[in-house]
């Protein structure tokens, strides 16, 4: 999920028009029940607890503190607690419906005590320098046009030595100018801004990041949007529509193929990375 504010070029009310009647937005309790019908239990977006298991890879957090920036109804932090053992963990998002969400499950999971919710507030991260072991991020960052400047809030609020790990959609060169993109971006009223891996890994360099790593995953998304498609459309529509209704499938049908486009054109590229501070 995005967090607005105005430290990072974004406000509420930016954030509210591109969501106002959009079937699509965040704050809708249809699209929410229908991406978490289509990832599973928790998740938002593609992958699932695999997908965790991918960006966990190279990373032992047990007994830490994690800050998960951008952590929508919860599922990858109670994943960050029971299967990796995280000691606590602070999930922050700027959407109060997901918020309220997120700290139900933990409860009804008696993981309360662990796991904690914050409603992001404008301005920088609301924590001080030196907080957190770990930050741990999914699809959240590409909702802020300053990279530079939230990476370098990522860095104030690692404790030394902590690690930055996590995915983000990427694009390619030639993604800022593509017409595949602008009509997926038009059609769904999403606010993206993308960076090449290339600039990534310069802008995390620039804070004062070490060990800089990125995975490009644009085959293994070219996959997984074939899947979200087929969840919508064919002999599964029926489902989706009894669920969701109509209105739901058309949307998450058209960006969807949409969205494919963009992927097979390589102008979207999702990318696991991480980094180290000292």
């Amino acid at each position: 999920m995005l967090i607005p504010s105005d430290r990072f070029a974004l406000n509420n009310d930016r954030y509210r028009a591109n969501t106002a009647n959009n079937p699509m937005a965040y704050d809708d309790k249809e699209f929410i029940d229908g991406l978490e019908w289509l990832w599973g239990k928790g998740f938002l977006s593609p992958g699932g607890p695999q997908s965790i298991a991918d960006i966990m890879r190279d990373t032992d957090i047990r007994g830490q503190s994690v800050l998960d920036f951008g952590c929508g109804i919860g599922g990858i932090d109670q994943l960050l607690v029971t299967t990796y053992g995280a000691a606590q963990v602070t999930g922050l998002d700027v959407v109060e419906s997901l918020i309220e969400r997120a700290r139900l499950d933990a409860a009804n999971s008696g993981l309360s005590e662990r796991i904690e919710y914050q409603l992001a507030q404008p301005g920088g991260l609301q924590f001080d320098e030196f907080s957190f072991d770990v930050i741990f991020t999914k699809d959240t960052v590409i909702h802020i046009p300053d990279k530079l400047e939230i990476y370098q809030e990522f860095y104030r609020v690692l404790r030394p030595q902590g690690v930055l790990v996590g995915s983000d959609w990427l694009g390619s060169d030639g993604t800022d100018d593509s017409d595949l993109v602008k009509e997926w971006l038009d059609f769904s009223k999403l606010d993206f801004h993308f960076c090449t891996a290339t600039e990534l890994r310069k802008y995390l360099q620039t804070v004062g990041f070490t060990c800089v790593e990125t995975q490009d995953q644009n085959e293994w998304y070219r996959h997984a949007v074939r899947e979200e498609i087929s969840r919508v459309s064919g002999k599964n529509r029926r489902e989706f529509v009894r669920r969701f209704g109509e209105q739901q499938a058309d949307a998450r049908l058209t960006s969807s193929t949409l969205k494919m486009n963009v992927v097979d054109a390589g102008h979207l590229r999702p990318t696991i990375f991480s980094a180290r501070k000292l």
